[in-house]
C-alpha cells in the first residue's frame, strides 16, 4: 500500500507537466480553460485504485463483505415484508473470489464481465474481505417515490449535475405533484449516473443530498442506485460509477444512434461490482476526498503558474514594441533571446511570440533601416504613376480615397517609411455579393469559407457556370500572386493565390499590385494577418459581421522601402521557422510526459 502512495505523490511533476488540452486564442486562461492531462489521469487513477482495494490498507477487524451481503439481504427481505419495496426478480449470484459460477446463470450484461472475460476470471483480484456482487444485488435500481402531491421536493435537471467527485448538485424547489410524472425519481442518499451520451462519458454523476423533504425528481436521462438502509457508503458507489473501467466498458455497451446513445439499465444492474467491508468503504471515500483535494490544489497552482507565465511573456514582448531606437530594441531582444527555454514553453506563449514578430515587422523594428534604400516616398510616387496610367488607359476605374492618413492612425514610422492607405498602394476590389446558381461542374466559387490558414480550399467550394464566372471576372478577375481576404463572417484569413486555376470570388476582397516589380506580396500578407483582428473589432453587421470595400481601401498602411520589405519578409520567415521548431520540441516533450503518465497508471493498476 505504501508503494501506491509513493506512486501517487512521487510523480507530481509528471502529473502536472503532462499538459495537452491547451486553450485557444491569445487571451489569458480562466476557470477550467486549461485542463492538465496529467492531473486528469491522476484523478482517474485515484478512482480506479479506490475500487480495486489499493488505496487504503485492509483491516482484519472489519466485518467482511460476505457478512455485509447477508445484512443487505436481510434488510431487503425486511423492507419487502413491510411492503416498502417490491420483491424483485432473482439477482445475479454472488461472485466470490476463486469460485466458478456457471456463465449460463449470469445475465447478458455480466457474462463478459469487464473486457469480455469469464466470471471465474473477474476483472481483477479482490483484496481479502471483499466480494464480487452486482448493484442489483445490493440496491434498488431506478426506484419510484411515494409522496403526496403537495410535498415540497427538489427538481434537478442534467445541467445542475457536475462531473467532479464532490457529488454536489444544484436544485430547484417544486411541489411533488408538479414533477412526479415524466421525470426520474430519487431520494436523499441515492446515487444518480447519466445514461445518455456525452453526459455519461463525461462522468456526470452525483449523490443526491439536501433534497426538500428528502425526495426529488429530474432529468429522465439518469439511472438511479438506491442502497438499502445504511448498507452501502453512497460515495463509494459514486467512485465505482466514475471509475475509468466502468465508464470505458459502459461506453461500449451503449445502444442507440450517434448522438442519442444510452446506457442500458441492465448494465448498471449486472456489471460486476467490487464490494468492500462497510468500514473500508468509508475509509476509501475519505482517502479519495483527500487526494482529490490535492489534485484541486495542483490544478490551481498550475493555473496560477500558467497565468503568471503568460503575464511575464506579454510584459517582455510588450517592451519590444515600445522601444524607440534600434539599439534599445537589440538590447530588449537579447534579454528575451537569452531566456527562450524558460519563456516559450507553451503553445500560447509561442503564439504570442509569433504575434509580436508580426507587430514588430510592420512597425519597422524587426530589421535595421538602410540609408541606401530608395525611400518609400519614391516607391509610392512610382506606384501612383502606374496607377494613373492604368486609369487613363481604362484598365481600372479611379476610386475615391480619403485624405492622407494622420499620424494618430498609426504608430510613428521609421525613417524612409510612408504612411499611406491600402487603396492608394493596391488595387482593392471585391467579388460578387450575390449568390449565382450553383452547378454540378464548372468554375469554383471561392467564399470566405474556402480560405483558411493561408490556403485555398477548393475541395469544399461550389461550382458556377462559365457565364456567371465570366460576368464576375469582369469586376474581379483573380490572378496568380493576388491576395484574397475574407470580408464577412470570419474576417481575415488572407492568402496569396498560388494557382493559375480560374475561379470566382464572393464576399472576398481582392488585392492586386499595380506593378509586380514594385511589390513584395508577403509583406502585405503579414500586415493583413496582423490587422485582421482589429478589423474584426471594427466590423459592422449584426448576425454576421463584415467589412466593406470602402473600409478596406481607406485602411492605413505603413509602406516601407521595397528593399526593406524583402528584408522584413526574410527575417519573419526565419523567426517563424524558429517558432515552429519550438512548437515541435514542445509537442515531443508533451508526448513523452503523456507516455510517462499512462505508464504510471498501468503500473499502478496491474
Amino acid at each position: 500500500m505504501n508503494s501506491i502512495q509513493t506512486l501517487l505523490t512521487d510523480h507530481l511533476d509528471i502529473w502536472t507537466d503532462a499538459d495537452t488540452e491547451k486553450k485557444s486564442g491569445r487571451g489569458r486562461s480562466s476557470g477550467n480553460a486549461d485542463r492538465v492531462y496529467g492531473i486528469k489521469k491522476l484523478r482517474e487513477l485515484i478512482l480506479e485504485l479506490a475500487v480495486r482495494g489499493k488505496l487504503v490498507p485492509q483491516d482484519a477487524n472489519d466485518e467482511p463483505a460476505s457478512e455485509l451481503l447477508k445484512r443487505i439481504q436481510a434488510e431487503e427481505a425486511k423492507l419487502i415484508a413491510e411492503g416498502k419495496i417490491k420483491s424483485k426478480s432473482p439477482s445475479l449470484p454472488l461472485l466470490q473470489r476463486g469460485k466458478t459460477t456457471s456463465i449460463a446463470s449470469v445475465p447478458p450484461f455480466a457474462k463478459g464481465g469487464l473486457g469480455g472475460i469469464s466470471v471465474d476470471e473477474m476483472p481483477f483480484e479482490l483484496p481479502q474481505g471483499w466480494e464480487w456482487t452486482t448493484l442489483a444485488s445490493v440496491s434498488k435500481i431506478n426506484p419510484r417515490n411515494d409522496a403526496t402531491d403537495n410535498s415540497p421536493s427538489s427538481f434537478v435537471p442534467m445541467t445542475m449535475i457536475g462531473t467532479s467527485f464532490n457529488s454536489l448538485h444544484d436544485q430547484e424547489p417544486r411541489l411533488w405533484g408538479e414533477i412526479k410524472q415524466g421525470f426520474t425519481h430519487f431520494a436523499e442518499g441515492d446515487i444518480g449516473v447519466a445514461k445518455i451520451t456525452p453526459c455519461f462519458e463525461n462522468s456526470k454523476a452525483c449523490v443526491f443530498s439536501g433534497l426538500l423533504t428528502g425526495i426529488g425528481a429530474g432529468t429522465t436521462e439518469l439511472h438511479i442506485v438506491r442502497p438499502f438502509n445504511a448498507t452501502l457508503a453512497p460515495r463509494y458507489v459514486l467512485a465505482y460509477l466514475k471509475s475509468p473501467q466502468f465508464l470505458l466498458v459502459g461506453e461500449t455497451r451503449m445502444t442507440g444512434t450517434a448522438g442519442q446513445k444510452r446506457l442500458p439499465k441492465e448494465f448498471v444492474e449486472s456489471n460486476p461490482f467490487p464490494l468492500p467491508p462497510l468500514a473500508e468503504q468509508h475509509r476509501i471515500v475519505a482517502k479519495v476526498d483527500e487526494l482529490m483535494a490535492l489534485c484541486d490544489q495542483l490544478e490551481q497552482q498550475q493555473t496560477h503558474s500558467i497565468e503568471a507565465h503568460q503575464t511575464l511573456v506579454e510584459t517582455l514582448l510588450g517592451t519590444l514594441t515600445r522601444v524607440e531606437s534600434q539599439q534599445e530594441f537589440s538590447a530588449a531582444w537579447a534579454r528575451i533571446a537569452s531566456h527562450f527555454d524558460t519563456l516559450f514553453t507553451t503553445e500560447a506563449s509561442i503564439d504570442q511570440l509569433k504575434q509580436a514578430i508580426l507587430q514588430l515587422a510592420v512597425m519597422g523594428k524587426l530589421v535595421p533601416q538602410d540609408s541606401h534604400d530608395e525611400p518609400a516616398e519614391a516607391l509610392y510616387a512610382r506606384i501612383q504613376k502606374t496607377r494613373d496610367a492604368l486609369v487613363k488607359n481604362g484598365v481600372i476605374k479611379r476610386v475615391t480615397i480619403e485624405t492622407k492618413p494622420t499620424e494618430d492612425e498609426c504608430d510613428s514610422l521609421p525613417t524612409g517609411w510612408l504612411l499611406s492607405r491600402l487603396g492608394t498602394v493596391f488595387d482593392v476590389r471585391d467579388g460578387t455579393h450575390d449568390t449565382p446558381k450553383y452547378t454540378d461542374e464548372g468554375f469554383p466559387l471561392i467564399t470566405s469559407k474556402n480560405i483558411y490558414t493561408g490556403s485555398l480550399l477548393f475541395e469544399s467550394a461550389k461550382f458556377i457556370s462559365e457565364k456567371d464566372h465570366r460576368q464576375i471576372s469582369e469586376r474581379s478577375r483573380v490572378d496568380r500572386g493576388d491576395i484574397l481576404f475574407a470580408m464577412i463572417g470570419s474576417i481575415g484569413n488572407p492568402v496569396i493565390v498560388d494557382t493559375d486555376r480560374e475561379f470566382s470570388i464572393k464576399n472576398v476582397a481582392l488585392f492586386k499590385y499595380y506593378a509586380a516589380a514594385d511589390a513584395e506580396p508577403r509583406f502585405l500578407l503579414l500586415y493583413l494577418n496582423l490587422v485582421a483582428e482589429t478589423m474584426r473589432e471594427k466590423s459592422a453587421g449584426g448576425v454576421q459581421s463584415f467589412v466593406s470595400l470602402g473600409f478596406l481601401r481607406n485602411y492605413p498602411f505603413p509602406l516601407p522601402p521595397l528593399a526593406e520589405q524583402h528584408r522584413i519578409v526574410a527575417k519573419v520567415d526565419e523567426l517563424m521557422a524558429l517558432c515552429d521548431t519550438l512548437k515541435a520540441r514542445l509537442a515531443d516533450a508533451q508526448a513523452t510526459q503523456l507516455h510517462l503518465a499512462d505508464a504510471i497508471v498501468e503500473q499502478a493498476v496491474c
